[in-house]
């Protein structure tokens, strides 16, 4: 049996928080002993039964790994696991996120692997537009990784960062993000009854500039008029505000964020991911699990690894919105089965945890 470490920014909604949530279940499944330590002290997911809890700080740790505020943070957390490991040291540590990967690069924490969620190259460009402090803020967190174990979440990522010259990792392999098919399915058929009888098309995913709801948006306005659009996102008055921008404001379905967004999704047309750029696509795998057709953009990485074959055919060019209407108009009036998706057979949650047991000491 192992003892494993899950150290995370936050458990605020998010697609790692997801990811991790859904590894470590599948591990305390497998008899093993996982602990998330979330730097931030806010949760706004179900943890399931078995799964280890701890809050760093005791409120949302935004500044924590500050040059000002760096050497007390990480003495807190270096504190944290000595009294922690008293009882029984950890095997393995996932680092996840920047200012948990900024935290632990600096301290004397054994057994540390850093899972690297997201393009860094595209998460670099985007933050050049938020000015030089927070470029360089961004930056300096990326190049602590160098010399250190890395994990990415797809071969796309592996490539980009071996390819680059901002991270020299110590080491570095893919493994993807894990899912529990079966839990996706039977949670996708729960009865909703706030769930629209009308068609629809879904998008799921944060009010952030990485997923481009302005492209969506403006793709819209190019979709057959009877189809709506949901939004899963945790902004949805700035949603709507974005989405008068483009006409299409009374075609938006505005839920919220959703704790199971399954349902949703298994009972929409078509779900669609307009990003500029994503570390796996998540959503697309969680679509396919559950029959839904998919449209996404090509973007840097993931897409392309899980949208092979005829469903390569849905992989559009990113920031044109032309292109991605046209697709989904397409998508709507094809018949698809994707219940034997190549991507399916190398994602399942006991496969994937397998690897990550591997990296145990």
């Amino acid at each position: 049996m192992k003892n494993i470490a899950i150290v995370i920014d936050g458990l605020t909604g998010g697609g790692a928080e997801r990811v991790m949530i859904s590894l470590a279940s599948e591990l305390v499944g497998q008899g093993h002993t996982v602990t998330i330590l979330s730097l931030g002290n806010r949760c706004d997911y179900v943890i399931p039964d078995g799964i280890n809890v701890c809050y760093l700080f005791d409120h949302k740790a935004s500044k924590v790994d500050r040059f000002w505020k760096i050497k007390a943070s990480v003495a807190k957390l270096e504190h944290w696991f000595a009294e922690y490991q008293l009882s029984n040291s950890f095997d393995l540590v996932l680092s996840n996120l920047d200012r948990s990967n900024n935290l632990l690069a600096k301290s004397n924490i054994d057994s540390v692997y850093y899972i690297v969620h997201n393009s860094v190259e595209e998460e670099l460009i985007r933050q050049k537009k938020m000015g030089p402090l927070a470029y360089w803020y961004l930056l300096k967190s990326k190049k602590n990784l160098s010399g250190k174990n890395l994990i990415s979440v797809s071969k796309g990522i592996e490539k980009e960062i071996c390819q680059g010259k901002i991270i020299h990792p110590k080491s570095i392999h893919t493994i993807y993000n894990p899912f529990d098919i079966e839990d996706i399915q039977q949670k996708s058929l729960i009865a909703d009854g706030t769930i629209p009888n009308e068609p629809y098309i879904i998008h799921v995913g944060r009010l952030a500039k990485q997923k481009r709801h302005d492209i969506l948006f403006a793709a819209l306005a190019h979709v057959s008029k009877e189809v709506k659009l949901v939004l899963l996102c945790n902004n949805p008055d700035k949603a709507l505000k974005l989405a008068e921008k483009y006409g299409v404001a009374e075609r938006l379905i505005l839920p919220g964020f959703q704790a199971n967004p399954y349902n949703w999704i298994k009972r929409a047309q078509a779900l669609v991911l307009s990003s500029d750029y994503e570390g796996f696509g998540n959503v697309l795998l969680e679509a396919i699990a559950v029959n839904t057709k998919v449209v996404s953009t090509a973007c840097p990485h993931g897409p392309d690894e899980i949208l092979t074959g005829p469903l390569s055919d849905f992989l559009v060019p990113r920031r044109e919105p032309k292109a991605l209407a046209e697709a989904i108009n397409s998508v709507l009036k094809t018949e698809l089965n994707l219940s034997k998706t190549d991507i399916l057979s190398k994602v399942s949650a006991s496969q994937i945890a397998k690897q990550y047991l591997s990296l145990a000491g």
